[in-house]
């Protein structure tokens, strides 16, 4: 079939109120065409098998393609099999610096991330998706998340983008997966392979705060998400993220959001959402 067709029919155009993400594990027959693109920006990672994204624009394993909102989407498998996941959305405004992509054709841009962001970009999407299916009253919300991080990941590979230091992402993951733990400066600088001088050194240098403050920034965000999305005690809050003490806890929560903990929940939980 000649992908470029002007008499084919337009496939089915989706209704997307904030996000719709999925998998598809496609044969050799399929294709998608839209005259007009969406109203939506088209988010594709490829994990095996290749995609065509015509004019000779190709998605092969661990290529992020991103397309923009009323681009012709002309896609589809171009050997005998795409798996890839996907997602249409509507950005937040303070995403769009991260939709910055290189461009290689008009209104298609594509990073080709390296195997470890990849891994994360795909742990992101796959979250994403299954989020979305969720029952919890929450799991618009927890797919949007998932979305937000797989793109702050393929923004650690945008060359556009200011470049970090493989080995400070490496210590930026410990942290986020160890939020309750021991995250000295030894520690992290151990999970980064470098000496305690050197990754603080390079740490403010690339990030343009400390180790220290870059941990607690981490922790009283997860906190900020732990009100929102949760009615649990503040004190238990503040021990899930690291806080030992509750009412240093609360000190630099205000000092960070200018609430409370307390007032926070109930002022502001109910506005933030995207």
């Amino acid at each position: 079939m000649n992908l470029r067709d002007p008499a084919r029919s337009d496939s089915f155009t989706p209704t997307v109120r904030r996000l719709l993400a999925g998998e598809f594990d496609e044969g050799p027959s399929y294709t998608t065409y839209r005259r007009r693109g969406t109203t939506d920006w088209l988010l594709i990672h490829t994990l095996d098998g290749l995609g065509s994204l015509g004019g000779g624009i190709h998605a092969g394993p661990a290529v992020t393609s991103l397309i923009r909102p009323g681009t012709l989407q002309d896609y589809g498998t171009a050997g005998d099999r795409w798996h890839f996941l996907f997602a249409h959305f509507h950005p937040r405004p303070d995403w769009l610096p991260l939709l910055d992509w290189p461009a290689v054709a008009p209104g298609i841009l594509q990073l080709q991330p390296s195997p470890s962001a990849a891994d994360r970009i795909t742990q992101a999407l796959s979250e994403a998706v299954w989020h979305q299916d969720s029952v919890l009253p929450q799991g618009e919300l927890l797919s949007f998340n998932a979305l937000e991080a797989a793109l702050l990941w393929c923004d650690t590979q945008n060359p556009k983008a200011a470049q970090i230091d493989d080995r400070l992402l490496r210590a930026i993951e410990y942290v986020d997966r160890n939020l309750r733990g021991d995250l000295s400066i030894t520690v992290l600088a151990r999970a980064s392979n470098l000496s305690i001088s050197r990754f603080a050194h390079l740490f403010r240098a690339q990030l343009g705060v400390t180790p220290q403050q870059f941990v607690e920034r981490r922790r009283l965000d997860a906190a900020s998400r732990l009100l929102e999305l949760t009615s649990r005690p503040v004190a238990s809050i503040a021990a899930d993220v690291g806080f030992t003490n509750p009412l240093y806890f609360s000190t630099r929560f205000r000092v960070h959001t200018g609430h409370s903990p307390t007032q926070y929940r109930q002022q502001l939980g109910s506005t933030l959402l995207p």
